[in-house]
């Protein structure tokens, strides 16, 4: 879904009420007032839309902040689980996800600001299931998204599904 609204170009026009009339820097973004993870980000050049109907100065993209959130919350493969993770020194949080999940691109947000409240206390990774999926089996990964939280190589806690960040942040303060 993020990729079909990274594409999707509108004119100023046909954008909301508030954000249709105002005029807009080129490199600034406005948000969705209901609709968290969204915003209108203007374009540079005009586009075409499937009807090859061009569109004129003043087009938007709508993109998914979700996931340039996932970007900043490094990725575990295979290779890297057993030096990142089972080797750490201090606690270590891991989402499992995979890209085509709309509950794991709701908690993306979620898991990057974590990863900034408790950095140096605690390291946050990411495994995409499909990339990854030994790791996933490993550890009995059924439902996604999945936070495990290990701590001396070992799985200490699991929280299923799309939590608020009170029910992540509890989890973590019992083994920092």
């Amino acid at each position: 879904m993020a990729a079909l609204l990274e594409t999707l170009v509108l004119p100023r026009a046909l954008a909301l009420p508030s954000v249709a009339f105002t005029p807009v820097a080129v490199s600034s973004s406005i948000g969705f007032s209901n609709f968290g993870g969204l915003k209108i980000r203007p374009s540079r050049s005009s586009a075409k839309l499937s009807s090859s109907k061009k569109l004129g100065r003043g087009s938007s993209r709508i993109i998914c902040e979700a996931q340039e959130a996932a970007i900043d919350v490094a990725a575990v493969t295979d290779s890297t689980w057993e030096s990142l993770v089972l080797k750490s020194d201090s606690p270590v949080l891991v989402e499992f996800w995979a890209p085509w999940c709309g509950p794991c691109r709701m908690i993306h947000p979620v898991i990057d600001k974590l990863a900034k409240q408790y950095a140096g206390k605690l390291k946050c990774y990411k495994v995409n299931t499909d990339e990854s999926p030994s790791i996933a089996t490993q550890y009995g990964i059924r439902s996604i998204p999945t936070v495990i939280i290990f701590k001396n190589g070992e799985k200490k806690d699991a929280v299923i599904g799309a939590v608020p960040e009170s029910t992540l942040t509890t989890s973590i303060e019992k083994f920092l």
